[in-house]
């Protein structure tokens, strides 16, 4: 084998074990596992690494492998539980993303919610009037323009699942951060657009 087919095999070799490795739930982020996936497999090259389509099309196929029945209603479980977060919180037009809107959520998958709110206290108020208790952080994410900020972030458990709340202001609905792997923005759906999904799926 040339240089070029070692270098494929080992791209789809690493795409594979972060797969595993996220399928698994012994992590939840994208370049977490690819991290693992390549210092397991004693890769040092960076332009040898899968980028996020890779991966998750190595994830859709081991969970189709070894998750045949579990998956699927970890989905449906999990998009249901999206979609009564969304309806609640309908006042700061919530947008669904990651794993339970792309389909590849397993049962370890957390709800990722996109929240638009003039000052992050209101989104707080909300969660006290609930009487929801959460966690607070913050995550930096980058934008295709090259800009980064910081957001809040506010997490809670709701059932056995997570449900994690990135807050942003009213403009950041027009434009969406870039992924895990910093190749493409995230996809966003609404909650008629989640609806229409569960009603395809």
């Amino acid at each position: 084998m040339n240089s070029t087919g070692r270098n494929t095999d080992l791209r789809q070799r690493i795409a594979c074990e972060a797969a595993r490795i996220l399928a698994d739930g012994a992590c939840q982020d994208v370049q977490a596992a690819r991290r693992k996936a390549a210092k397991r497999l004693g890769c040092k090259n960076r332009r040898l690494l899968p980028d996020h389509g890779e991966i998750e099309q190595a994830l859709r196929e081991h969970q189709r492998l070894f998750q045949g029945k579990l998956q699927p209603l970890a989905l449906k479980k999990l998009r249901r539980l999206a979609a009564e977060a969304m309806a609640a919180m309908a006042c700061f037009n919530p947008r669904l993303v990651g794993p339970v809107l792309t389909g590849t959520a397993g049962p370890h998958s957390k709800v990722q919610l996109h929240l638009f709110a003039d000052t992050p206290e209101q989104v707080i108020l909300f969660l006290l009037e609930q009487r929801i208790p959460w966690q607070d952080d913050e995550k930096t994410l980058c934008f295709k323009n090259g800009e980064k900020g910081s957001y809040p972030v506010c997490r809670f458990r709701a059932g056995d699942a997570e449900v994690e709340l990135t807050l942003f202001p009213p403009e950041g609905l027009r434009r969406s951060p870039l992924g895990p792997l910093g190749d493409q923005p995230l996809q966003r759906a609404s909650l008629g657009q989640l609806q229409e999904l569960m009603r395809e799926g």
